[in-house]
């Protein structure tokens, strides 16, 4: 392909986009960061510019990131043992010590940092910051595989949302709308302790208060497969419930499909599950026909 008509690739592609652009225009998009797209440097650079193109565009991006590969990285070094529960890491005090320092700092920082090498206006926040989210103890149930009977699962400090109060998050655009949030899912509880809150629950729960147009869940696999491995690109919330129930859905599939199917339901437009592994996840999954991974409404 020469240069010229390498050149008139592009200006089509962004001429085809244009109604999609146009349709995204004012509107916010909670885009939950995590998995593999964090620690391959070459995606996270640009993740940076999709998201700095995405502000560009007059999108307004708020962004909630995990951590799983890197506080594990952590614990290990530090002889810490954790476990995982129904796709949630079981949390205690030494855990959550870990949890919130690698969250809060390197993680939320580098975020901060790439975004704005790429030309962007990011700002670091946790959850705890000016009560952005509120928690509680997470109660959750596991079925035994062999005799069926729910189970009640200890999860420690992992926490359940309870409340988001966006007055930091509006606070910051007012002041200049060029800002991007970058938030730390860390919460506060009622009774002073902190609490884990999973990435895509804190998203979800984000997304929700701030009447977001998209939900987008960013994953280590192409979406939600059915039980053949085949992608399933459309998913009614309705639906959910039976594809956790017969199995469809397992490990941590299964906190991403709750979120979804809760924020829509709590007037998110939509909410999508998509394979972060691939370049420019976002702007395909907003900006072309076919988008990308398995859209939940």
């Amino acid at each position: 392909m020469t240069d010229y008509s390498s050149a008139q690739f592009t200006a089509k592609t962004l001429s085809e986009a244009l109604p999609y652009i146009q349709r995204y225009v004012g509107q916010t998009i909670v885009v939950k960061y995590g998995g593999h797209a964090m620690v391959d440097e070459k995606l996270s650079a640009m993740f940076a510019r999709d998201v700095v193109l995405l502000k560009t565009l007059g999108v307004h991006p708020v962004i909630v990131h995990g951590g799983g590969p890197q506080i594990g990285k952590l614990l290990d070094r530090l002889g810490i043992v954790s476990e995982f529960k129904g796709g949630l890491r079981v949390t205690d005090e030494a855990t959550m010590e870990v949890v919130e320092m690698v969250l809060s700092g390197p993680i939320n920082k580098s975020i901060v940092r790439a975004i704005n090498q790429a030309g962007g206006l990011a700002v670091g926040l946790s959850g705890s910051d000016g009560q952005l989210l509120q928690a509680t103890k997470a109660t959750k149930t596991e079925r035994d595989p062999d005799s069926h009977i729910e189970q009640v699962l200890d999860l420690g400090f992992v926490g359940e949302p309870t409340g988001v109060d966006t007055s930091v998050i509006e606070a910051l655009l007012k002041a200049d709308s060029q800002l991007i949030p970058v938030v730390a899912p860390v919460a506060m509880g009622p009774d002073g302790h902190r609490y884990n809150v999973n990435a895509d629950t804190a998203a979800g729960a984000l997304a929700a208060a701030l009447g977001a147009s998209r939900l987008l869940l960013l994953t280590d696999v192409a979406g939600v497969l059915d039980k053949d491995k085949n992608l399933l690109r459309d998913i009614r919330v309705g639906d959910v419930p039976r594809l956790i129930e017969d199995g469809t859905a397992v490990g941590g599939m299964i906190p991403k499909l709750e979120t979804a199917a809760h924020s829509v339901n709590h007037g998110v437009g939509a909410a999508v599950i998509l394979d972060g592994r691939a370049p420019h996840a976002l702007l395909m999954e907003l900006f072309t026909e076919h988008g990308a991974g398995t859209l939940i409404s």
